[in-house]
């Protein structure tokens, strides 16, 4: 284990007395995070293609569609143990790319006659309560002059780049369907939401709403009218949107400012040429197709993930990008993302700035379960993977992967009969799952600090936070340093 430092200086959090340091505990050596194996290996890293696992093999990562809790595999603790609180965050499911990670003109279509986002306000009363519903469309008019200087894109298109597609739709459903098979018994939950026990949070990027609509049908199959949370983007901490300054040029440093990031662009010039051989790109692009693999990874997933072609040069339709060439991309896309939460000498630090304040939310609602202050059974949080991301990199998973659509942590809190406890602290016991099983890290918790976060005392999770994040004042003060 390391404290880390920068600039020659011990990290802590805030330079008082009650300062806290940020200790980061590496991840484990696999073929995700081997250089080596990442450029000349072969395979993908997972399923990109479908939305279905078999059952045989469900666990393993997929891209279209992360494994979650469900009744099949899920493990219910000894009957000492009664669950009284859950909080789950995932990723939005599959969708279209971002517009950014498209090419100038693709040599495909893209059609969602009828799948458009919904957009449109109701109020309380009288015709505001049930309003028209209205869908968007996109469409493109040749008199407008500036339609082509940011390039056609697919095509004619009708989608919004990004939007969360039918096949994301349904697996949203199938998703909140899933929990409820775990969970409404166990937490005595209707099939109609009822707000005093049950909230949902979104980030102010559409995508999560609309998830939010199929992941409600599922949960809740009589509720058709639901209202969810969302912050200010100036502080939300879902997103997350707020202002770190410090997080920023943490990451920049050991980013764009550091050769052990820039190692893999280098290598990985020649997979550059093909690329762009078939893209368009520019080899001197300044919009950031050659920066990281992020661009082309978000633009063929998604397309594979939609049971679309692989693309090929709209110029010499012969030149495509092969499957091999792809699932690099993807090998790439794992190997940074590992690099960015777990593996760059101060990423625990920027992760605990980054996202320390949703963690300090989540601390809060476990402490008010823990005093009988809430009602809330179970808070459900529709994200992003730049969410997921650094929440992974606080928690120190062992093994650290770019959070595929659907990805999902769900921290379960327990209560153990008195009558069977033999520890000195509170009889509360905290769970996490990643990918419906208890998480595996490399932090020194669980039994013999074997990093396996199933029924912790949940006061060593709160112990943990506070030395990693510190209290909210600290983590604010941190940032502005």
């Amino acid at each position: 284990m390391r404290i880390y430092s920068l600039f020659g200086l011990t990290l802590s959090l805030l330079s008082l007395s009650s300062a806290t340091n940020v200790v980061h505990y590496p991840a484990k050596l696999t073929n995700l995070n081997n250089l080596t194996f990442v450029l000349n290996g072969t395979g993908a890293p997972g399923i990109f293609n479908s939305s279905i696992t078999p059952d045989s093999e469900y666990g393993i990562y997929n891209w279209c569609n992360m494994p979650h809790v469900r009744t099949r595999e899920y493990q219910t603790p000894s009957s000492d143990y009664t669950l009284k609180y859950i909080e789950v965050i995932q990723r939005h499911h599959k969708r279209t790319p971002y517009a950014p990670n498209t090419f100038f003109k693709e040599d495909i279509t893209w059609d969602c006659t009828g799948e458009g986002p919904v957009y449109y306000g109701k109020g309380t009363v009288g015709v505001t309560r049930d309003p028209t519903v209205v869908q968007w469309s996109g469409y493109t008019n040749p008199e407008n002059p500036f339609t082509n200087s940011v390039g056609p894109g697919f095509v004619g298109s009708n989608c919004a780049f990004p939007q969360i597609t039918a096949g994301g739709i349904n697996d949203s459903y199938t998703h909140g369907a899933d929990l409820r098979s775990v969970y409404a018994q166990r937490l005595n939950l209707s099939t109609t939401l009822d707000t005093n026990t049950f909230k949902l949070r979104v980030t102010s990027n559409p995508i999560t709403s609309q998830v939010s609509g199929g992941l409600l049908h599922g949960l809740f199959p009589d509720s058709s009218d639901v209202a969810v949370l969302i912050q200010a983007d100036a502080f939300d901490s879902l997103s997350p949107s707020y202002s770190c300054p410090v997080a920023d040029s943490i990451f920049t440093a050991y980013t764009t400012g550091s050769t052990n990031w820039t190692e893999h662009l280098v290598d990985g010039a020649e997979l550059y040429e093909e690329l762009d051989a078939v893209s368009g790109i520019a080899e001197n692009d300044n919009a950031g197709w050659h920066t990281s693999f992020d661009h082309y990874y978000d633009n063929l997933s998604a397309k594979q993930c939609d049971s679309k072609p692989l693309p090929c040069s709209v110029n010499d339709t012969s030149l495509c990008i092969s499957q091999p060439l792809a699932d690099t991309v993807f090998r790439l896309g794992n190997y940074e993302y590992s690099y960015y939460y777990r593996d760059a000498f101060n990423s625990t630090l920027f992760s605990a700035l980054s996202y320390g304040a949703w963690v300090l939310e989540l601390v809060g609602h476990l402490k008010e379960q823990i005093a009988g202050t809430s009602e809330v059974k179970y808070f459900h949080n529709v994200a992003h993977d730049d969410s997921l991301g650094p929440l992974l990199g606080i928690m120190q998973i062992s093994e650290m992967v770019w959070p595929g659509t659907g990805s999902e942590i769900v921290y379960e809190l327990y209560e153990k009969s008195s009558s069977n406890s033999t520890s000195t602290s509170s009889n509360f016991f905290l769970r996490v799952l990643w990918g419906g099983q208890p998480m595996q890290t490399s932090l020194p918790l669980g039994t013999n600090s074997s990093g396996l976060l199933d029924m912790i005392p949940v006061e060593d999770f709160f112990a943990y936070v506070n030395n990693t994040i510190g209290t909210g004042p600290e983590l604010f003060a941190a940032c502005q340093m």
